[in-house]
């Protein structure tokens, strides 16, 4: 999180002030932090078998978006064609995490029922 926070003052040093945004990115950025210190710490409770390996893929998702949330100070100085393929990533990645939860919680479901 002081990474973050330091990053952010060396980018926006220029003369510029934060605006409201750069604070909530901080704000995302930390509660993905957490989320990633509770899927890795999550992680040791599958011993394998069909949720452990969706779980394996969240982790490499939640890894994926936390590692593009501490990157965002750094957006500004993207040329625009870049930052475009960005945000198409975060939509594919984005569409992948929800589809992988869903079919976790459906496996969750199944097995409960059965």
């Amino acid at each position: 999180m002081l990474v973050l926070i330091q990053a952010v003052t060396i980018v926006y040093k220029k003369g510029s002030s934060m605006d409201i945004a750069n604070y909530i990115f901080i704000v995302a950025a930390a509660l993905m932090a957490y989320c990633l210190f509770l899927v890795l710490t999550l992680k040791s409770q599958f011993s394998g078998g069909l949720v452990g390996k969706y779980w394996k893929y969240l982790t490499v998702l939640v890894v994926i978006f936390t590692l593009g949330y501490f990157a965002l100070p750094f957006f500004n100085q993207l040329p625009e064609h870049v930052l475009r393929l960005t945000v198409a990533g975060v939509f594919v990645f984005g569409a992948l995490y929800v589809l992988i939860t869903i079919k976790l919680i459906k496996s969750i479901i199944e097995a409960f029922s059965d």
